[in-house]
């Protein structure tokens, strides 16, 4: 165990016999993560399935996260029962986020390893912060679903406030779609592997007013085109001329349409560039997105948007056809 866990008392949480703390080892445990994260998600009610592949292209892109120093496990007899990492991020608004959360077993829940746990990453994130200017405002961060009511109860004893809501959206069926037809000047088309950076450089753009965000990274770039599911072919990108105004990244997660039985495609990463706002570009590229995701089979499409989002795009999301599934919380409290 590290320095810091014995520094927390970590063991003397709970009563658990053969219970131990120790940090990454590396992508050897990621099996066991996804295992305990799929495990967590029958239980708390998500529908989305981690996979081996997708994680271990996460953790080899982290910002501002060592997990060999920033990763706290928890085993009993050695079997990995949980988990947890932290990170921090520098907000464009010039705040700092120290966010972090804990996965356990739900066999396990109960037993105070997940507080032990919560205990490690605020520990390590206020050791972390001590190296920041003094000035800037200081926040720990944390997020839950609707069902992970073990992990929101435990945030919130903890000090922690609900601050913002992201919604899940699904268009149940790919029936009926809506026909919006492209602002003038705007041409479709998917991009080359060489445009894919300028692809991301304009939602990156797009992205900067939204709440809470951050500078992307080099990192950011080179994770999100290694995951199993990033396929170019299902873009929409409207372009006028050589300039990317707007468009919809578009994907298939297949093996959680297997694992849980459905045809879903995701309409995601849906931007506009200031530009070329306000004439109709988001709801034509939704459109051709949700009519080419039928063609090739799927039944239905979902989406993630911020409740509060100032552009309008919940309401424009339901008069796509898209309907609210499930909400997500963030919860911080100062550091």
């Amino acid at each position: 165990m590290s320095d810091l866990a014995e520094t927390i008392n970590l063991t003397r949480e709970t009563a658990v016999p053969g219970l131990a703390f120790r940090h990454y080892r590396g992508e050897e445990d990621i099996p066991g993560m996804v295992d305990i994260i799929n495990r967590s998600n029958i239980v708390d009610g998500n529908d989305w399935l981690a996979t081996v592949e997708e994680t271990i292209a996460n953790y080899r892109h982290m910002v501002n996260c060592d997990p060999y120093q920033d990763m706290i496990f928890a085993e009993v007899h050695g079997e990995m029962i949980g988990y947890g990492r932290c990170w921090w991020e520098e907000q464009l608004d010039g705040a700092r986020s120290y966010a972090h959360f804990a996965q356990l077993r739900p066999d396990w829940r109960g037993e105070g390893i997940r507080h032990a746990m919560l205990q490690f990453n605020e520990t390590r994130l206020r050791q972390i912060a001590v190296s920041h200017p003094l000035d800037s405002v200081k926040l720990l961060t944390s997020f839950a679903g609707d069902g992970e009511i073990h992990w929101s109860e435990l945030l919130q004893t903890e000090g922690y406030k609900p601050v913002r809501y992201a919604i899940k959206m699904v268009r149940p069926s790919l029936d009926d779609i809506p026909d919006h037809p492209l602002p003038e000047n705007i041409e479709v088309r998917r991009g080359t592997h060489t445009e894919w950076r300028k692809i991301w450089e304009a939602c990156r753009e797009a992205f900067l007013d939204h709440w809470g965000e951050r500078e992307w990274t080099d990192e950011d770039f080179y994770a999100w085109t290694e995951q199993p599911s990033f396929d170019p072919t299902l873009f929409q990108i409207g372009w006028e001329g050589a300039e990317v105004a707007g468009g919809v990244l578009n994907f298939i997660d297949k093996p959680e349409n297997e694992a849980f039985g459905r045809l879903r495609g995701y309409t995601e990463g849906i931007f506009v560039r200031r530009p070329w706002r306000s004439q109709g570009l988001a709801k034509a590229l939704i459109a051709r997105s949700l009519k080419m995701l039928k063609e090739i089979g799927m039944t239905e499409a979902a989406l993630g948007v911020d409740a509060e989002n100032l552009s309008g795009a919940l309401h424009l999301y339901r008069k796509m056809g898209f309907e609210e599934s499930k909400r997500h919380t963030t919860y911080r409290k100062p550091l």
